[in-house]
């Protein structure tokens, strides 16, 4: 009986130890903690995640004595910039932040050892109540560096108020939009309705390239190179290169989002949550101003034996901190953050994805709650993607962002150059289809000219 009390008084000592531990690790009002943060969400207009985040400080956060503040909000190559600046100690460089969205490149950038592993901190049955092909991508090994907090699909936008006018004059409807050879079709035809105009933007070729690669059976990128020289590149780089040779894409650099505002397209393809940035009107060259109705549709396919998407968005990471209270009070914003309830309310003002099954699956259940139609035809298009589409997520090989980024301004820069040559060339009297049929040809040589050199 004396061993038996002598052994429970021992346990009930361990446990106030133990206890007493936790609480010290623990942020709290006597003993608050600020942690900074840099993110992507809202970086030209009001940024939905920082009004989550002032909901969170003066909620939860005020529990605890925890404050997120949000130091920077730009785009993911800034972020990848400043953090690699930030980790090489570079003059003028930014303090390391202690919270920063991003996607899963940069842990090499700030090496992986420097990183909070979110597994250590979540259950299992937490883990368990996000989507699996979500958590998956923030795996590095055995640990989890990056958390889903949004995640995001491609879409096709269309200025659907100035594309009904254009399609009463040429009878392209909205059904052809739904594979790339009718966009393409379509886009040509426009520049000749709008005496020169372009119809369409694609924000990323890469994944433009990436997708139709995999919709032929292939893939873009095989032992960290990208496979150009392959029939089934030729297949998706032929109708691309006609239609912007031809003059309906548009090749210039910034957003889509500044020449839907001018009327210089009318259509782009590009993030769900582009839809942040839509406007609901359109100034032309006199300064005049039009309201427009916006419209979202799946990305188009290019069989139509296989639809595919990219799924996009990075995710939350944290820097490991040998002060235990700053880990854990990440832990409690990013559990916090990834709530059904607080996810939803961030996810939806933005145009992303939730994280969750859960808040997923309400989402969904009933489109007819979100209030705005441009995002509810975002969501409409997602929800038929999810029907039949299947979600890519782009590989992470030595050197992925710098060809990534190599790609997009090659693939630019081959084609604009043909479009003026284009132009010059039949201007002066040459065939326009043998013409077309060199310039095609040439750019894709000197495409694959630039890409392996």
């Amino acid at each position: 009986m004396k061993k038996t009390l002598v052994f429970l008084l021992s346990i009930a000592l361990l446990m106030t130890i133990l206890t007493g531990c936790a609480h010290k690790h623990m942020p709290s009002p006597a003993d608050p903690v600020t942690l900074t943060m840099w993110h992507v969400y809202g970086s030209q207009t009001i940024s939905p995640l920082n009004t989550v985040i002032d909901e969170f400080n003066r909620s939860l956060g005020s529990e605890y004595g925890i404050t997120v503040n949000v130091v920077s909000v730009t785009s993911s190559s800034a972020i990848d910039k400043a953090l690699s600046a930030s980790a090489n100690n570079e003059p003028g460089a930014a303090a390391m932040p202690d919270l920063f969205t991003a996607y899963p490149r940069v842990a090499e950038i700030v090496g992986r050892e420097n990183l909070l592993s979110w597994d250590a901190y979540f259950t299992k049955e937490e883990l368990s109540a996000f989507r699996a092909e979500f958590l998956d991508e923030g795996y590095f090994g055995e640990q989890l560096l990056m958390l889903p907090v949004a995640k995001s699909l491609e879409a096709f936008y269309l200025n659907k108020t100035l594309f009904d006018r254009f399609s009463a004059d040429t009878g392209i409807t909205m059904n052809d939009l739904t594979a790339f050879d009718g966009v393409f079709r379509a886009a040509r035809t426009y520049y000749d309705w709008s005496d020169g105009k372009n119809f369409l933007q694609i924000n990323d070729y890469y994944h433009y390239a990436y997708v139709g690669m995999k919709a032929y059976g292939s893939e873009l990128v095989r032992g960290g190179r990208l496979r150009l020289d392959e029939e089934a590149f030729r297949s998706i780089w032929s109708p691309l290169a006609e239609a912007a040779i031809y003059g309906g894409i548009c090749l210039d650099e910034g957003y889509a989002a500044a020449r839907w505002k001018t009327a210089e397209i009318i259509a782009n393809t590009g993030s769900t949550a582009d839809v942040l940035y839509q406007p609901s009107e359109v100034i032309y060259p006199d300064n005049t101003t039009e309201a427009i109705e916006a419209t979202a549709l799946p990305y188009p396919t290019f069989t139509d034996e296989e639809a595919g998407v990219i799924y996009r968005g990075g995710g939350l990471f944290a820097m490991r901190s040998e002060d235990e209270r700053r880990n854990r009070a990440a832990v409690i914003f990013a559990k916090w953050l990834t709530e059904k309830e607080n996810n939803l309310e961030f996810v939806t003002t933005a145009g992303y994805l939730p994280v969750t099954a859960e808040a997923f699956d309400a989402l969904f259940a009933d489109l007819d709650k979100i209030e705005k139609d441009n995002y509810r035809s975002v969501y409409a298009a997602v929800d038929t993607m999810l029907d039949r589409y299947t979600f890519h997520a782009l590989p992470l090989y030595d050197g992925a962002s710098e060809i990534q980024l190599d790609f997009e301004a090659n693939v630019k820069t081959v084609l604009r150059s043909a479009y003026h040559q284009y132009r010059k060339r039949i201007g002066e009297g040459e065939d326009p289809e043998k013409v077309m049929e060199a310039l095609v040809e040439g750019a894709l040589s000197e495409l694959i000219d630039l890409t392996v050199k």
